[in-house]
């Protein structure tokens, strides 16, 4: 029973954070109709950010946070007004094939600059933990990282919610045409919200870095965990996106308990067609689908 509930802790933390690293992927795809499939690479960059920050300057990767944040999103802001908005209304194919390119771009340069091995930060409440009851302990790292990761999930929704860039961000992901003829700069706010889904990627990236280990060929994977939680919880669907990452963290979790570990992706697959088959729009998505973004 200890181990189901250590499980269950473990699950609901790591699911937090792949919550992080799938709402900017969700927020892009609700807005631009745009598949992201250099997501997972933008989460890495802020981990090797994070972790020179530390090497140079001892920053913590909490800390580090803030200033990955910044860098990642003027990196999407420029990439959007640069790549991607030359594609944003062609066929989804060709914008797959320019954000696979921009993925493997980044991963190759990745490997250039740090070879392919694993990387941490270390810090020092990495080992820390207490008791949460008997047999169950909490990890303070991951506690942190679970906490920051829905503290940012719900400042985002607040700013798409409370703010005029926000609305305009929704208003074009509902209807650009409309959103135009109401003065709203389209080009303008697309760049917006990928700079807004890269410096999401970039804190997620820092706060994996303070958790674990990472490596370039980590891309895919955190790519993967995007598109699974945000399909579950409801394409463009903010709280989707939360609620899909920590179904997808307990499905990872129990599936380890119970499975040998190469399994366990398979195990999260499985429960994904089944979530589709029985709600096709996800769990917190709509009965429709239309290139719109949800908060």
């Amino acid at each position: 029973m200890s181990q189901f509930l250590q499980a269950t802790v473990y699950g609901l933390l790591q699911g937090g954070l792949f919550a992080l690293i799938a709402v900017g992927f969700s927020l892009v795809w609700g807005v631009m109709n745009v598949i992201n499939l250099a997501h997972g690479a933008f989460v890495l960059v802020g981990a090797y950010l994070a972790f020179e920050l530390n090497r140079r300057l001892g920053l913590d990767p909490f800390a580090a946070m803030v200033p990955v944040a910044a860098a990642l999103f003027a990196a999407g802001y420029l990439v959007q007004r640069g790549l991607i908005n030359l594609v944003v209304k062609a066929p989804i194919f060709i914008t797959l094939l320019l954000t696979f390119g921009l993925n493997l771009l980044l991963v190759n340069g990745l490997i250039l600059l740090y070879s392919g091995d694993y990387r941490s930060v270390t810090t020092g409440y990495a080992a820390d933990g207490f008791a949460l009851m008997a047999g169950v302990r909490v990890p303070v790292g991951r506690l942190l990282a679970a906490a920051v990761a829905l503290l940012l999930t719900l400042a985002l929704v607040a700013v798409m919610r409370r703010t005029r860039t926000g609305l305009a961000i929704l208003a074009t992901g509902m209807d650009r045409g409309a959103a135009q003829l109401m003065g709203i700069r389209a080009r303008h706010v697309y760049a917006l919200t990928f700079g807004l889904a890269a410096a999401m990627a970039g804190a997620a990236g820092a706060a994996v870095s303070a958790v674990g280990t990472f490596s370039p060929a980590d891309a895919g994977r955190f790519t993967l965990f995007s598109f699974v939680a945000a399909v579950l919880g409801g394409l463009g669907n903010m709280y989707g996106a939360l609620i899909g990452g920590m179904v997808l963290g307990l499905v990872e979790a129990w599936g380890g308990q119970l499975l040998p570990g190469t399994l366990v992706n398979a195990v999260a697959f499985a429960v994904l067609v089944i979530v589709l088959a029985v709600r096709p729009q996800g769990i917190a998505g709509r009965a429709f689908y239309s290139s719109r973004v949800e908060v």
